[in-house]
């Protein structure tokens, strides 16, 4: 299953954003392990926002980040944030699952 992962990623300092970011890839990879296909927005927009010349860096974040959930199949969601809700809703409003934790995803590996 195509999952994605969400949760905060922006913070006050990059230290608290370097740990966010590492929170959502270590789920990944935990749901890697479990034979998932993990997609992490954030990941996905992060090199491009970081390199281009834009107004408003959240909302692009945002945008890129709604296009990689938009193919996922379900979400895990870390956390609440303004962004990692959108992506929830999203989900949601397709009628997919959101999960709120690991041990509520069944493995497709053994």
């Amino acid at each position: 299953m195509i999952i994605g992962v969400a949760g905060p990623y922006s913070a006050s300092t990059e230290e608290e954003r370097k740990q966010n970011l590492n929170k959502l890839n270590t789920a990944a990879a935990r749901l890697l392990e479990m034979g998932h296909i993990p997609l992490i927005g954030i990941n996905a927009a992060l090199p491009v926002t970081n390199l281009a010349k834009t107004v408003d860096a959240y909302k692009a974040n945002m945008e890129i980040s709604m296009a990689v959930i938009s193919a996922c199949e379900a979400i895990l969601l870390l956390g609440e944030s303004r962004g990692a809700n959108m992506e929830r809703d999203l989900i949601i409003s397709k009628g997919l699952p959101v999960y709120y934790s690991l041990e509520e995803i069944p493995p497709l590996v053994k």
